[in-house]
This record gives structure tokens, C-alpha cells and sequence, in this order.
């Protein structure tokens, strides 16, 4: 399966250079990088060790149309918009942390879910719209040293692989399984699954344009990445009882980048 869209992703990129060069829209190229935070089933949500110690990194690469740069016909839009494409790849280790945890460490349990650990591994294909409120398109490609902040909004569609494990031995047994995961969910025999599988997710950033040189620009942003499935980490305790487990898996990453434009 992950060889076909592999495959699908390259022809799309390529017939889409070859429209774009016939017009008059300019393309930038870059790389991004940097540490990602999964929001999850692993770990007590909002609490800080889960957010600093369910982390991993990511790195794509990016590409700009550009309505501004070979345009001359000054608007709005051209002005303040930009449309980047993403080919990224991702990979987050996953342990539980936080109260649940802590309880079963002080009434001395057998450690289920201090023993239970996973790995999530994405591959995501997706656009964004990106706005720059603040300053013209134009003015700060002529300001070398200028910051332009932006915002964006996207989609990705994303190919999944997550591994789930325990130190204590194979999971789905009592003795190595920490009860809520042993009860059937969405379709599977438990609440757990390694599995792979493509998932769709919305994307919110927030970032900054740094003009390095006449064509090339730095790039560092915060972006929110929401999953509308809850299998992404491997776990998905059944909802229906217990609802403390009600929202889809979820990543913020923090990227920092380098942008080169193109010449045609």
C-alpha cells in the first residue's frame, strides 16, 4: 500500500511543476524541520511530563505558488496569500505518564501502563493556505532582514503505521494489560491495535517569514494538526464506557525551515 501513494505523490508533484512553469506564478522550495508533541490516549491529557515526554521529530519538504513575485497586477490576494503543498514524514515514541500512573506506583500494582509503550510513524501529503496580514508580499521580498508573520489553514492526508507494546510480555493478557484496554472497541478485540492505515487531519499554524537574502528566507512556525481518528497512537479505549478517552489523536510541531525561490 505504501509504495503505490509513494509513487502517486511524486507524479502529482511533477505534473504540477510542469502547469505551473507555463504561467506566470512564481514557486518557492524549502525543507522543514523540528520536535513534534502527540496529544493522545498515551498519558494523562493537559498534564506537562505527558506533553514533554510523548515527543518525536519531523521533517518535509515544502512548496510555495507564489501569486505575487512574477505578477505585476497588484491585489490583495496575490499580496498577502500563498498556497504551500507538504511532503513531510514524522515519528513519535509514546509511554504513559501523568496521575494514573503515579496511582498505580503508590498501591503498589503491577505496572500496566508504566510497562505499556508504543511508537506512531506518519507520512503526510497536504496544502495550506497561508496568510500574511501585516505586510506585502512584494515589500518583503525587497526587505532583506524582514519579518512577515503569517497564519495558515490546511489539510493532510497521512499514512499511519503505530506499533503498541508492554515490557511485562504480550498484550491482551491480564497480567500484562491494563483493564480498560482489554474491552472491544470501534471494531477491534481491544483497545489497543498495531496497525497501519490512512488518516485525514485539519491543520492550524502560526509562524514567521525571515528574509535571509534576495532568494532565500528562514521560516519558523507552531502548528496544531488534529486527526480525525483515534487509532493514530495505537490506542482507543472504548468511549462508550470510558469517556475520559472521547477525543481523536492530535500533534503540535514546532518547525523551523529554509525557503529558496525558484527562477524561471
Amino acid at each position: 500500500m505504501f509504495k503505490p501513494i509513494i509513487l502517486t505523490l511524486f507524479a502529482f508533484f511533477g505534473i504540477s511543476n510542469i502547469a505551473i512553469a507555463q504561467s506566470d506564478l512564481a514557486q518557492e522550495v524549502g525543507i522543514i524541520f523540528g520536535p513534534t508533541t502527540f496529544q493522545s490516549d498515551y498519558g494523562e491529557r493537559n498534564n506537562f511530563d505527558t506533553n514533554v515526554g510523548n515527543n518525536g521529530f519531523g521533517i518535509g519538504i515544502v512548496h510555495f505558488i507564489n501569486f505575487s513575485a512574477n505578477n505585476n497586477r497588484e491585489s490583495f490576494f496575490t499580496e498577502h496569500f500563498k498556497v504551500r503543498s507538504e511532503l513531510s514524514f514524522n515519528h513519535t515514541k509514546l509511554e504513559h505518564f501523568g496521575e494514573w500512573v503515579e496511582n498505580e506506583k503508590r498501591k503498589n500494582l503491577v505496572q500496566h501502563l508504566r510497562a505499556m509503550h508504543g511508537t506512531s510513524t506518519l507520512v503526510n501529503l497536504g496544502a495550506q493556505l497561508e496568510f500574511s496580514p501585516f505586510m506585502k508580499i512584494h515589500d518583503f521580498e525587497n526587505t532583506i532582514g524582514g519579518f512577515s508573520p503569517y497564519l495558515s489553514l490546511g489539510f493532510q492526508v497521512s499514512y499511519y503505521n503505530t506499533k503498541v507494546s508492554s515490557r511485562l510480555g504480550q498484550l491482551g493478557l491480564p497480567l500484562t494489560t491494563y483493564p480498560k484496554y482489554l474491552t472491544p472497541s470501534d471494531g477491534r478485540q481491544f483497545g489497543f491495535s498495531s496497525e497501519n492505515g490512512v488518516v485525514l487531519s485539519a491543520t492550524l499554524g502560526v509562524g514567521v517569514h525571515y528574509k535571509l537574502t534576495t532568494m532565500s528566507d528562514l521560516m519558523f512556525e507552531v502548528r496544531y494538526q488534529g486527526y480525525n481518528s483515534d487509532w493514530v497512537d495505537g490506542l482507543n479505549p472504548n468511549k462508550d464506557i470510558y469517556k475520559e478517552n472521547k477525543s481523536n489523536d492530535s500533534q503540535v510541531w514546532f518547525n523551523a525551515g529554509y525557503i529558496y525561490y525558484l527562477e524561471f
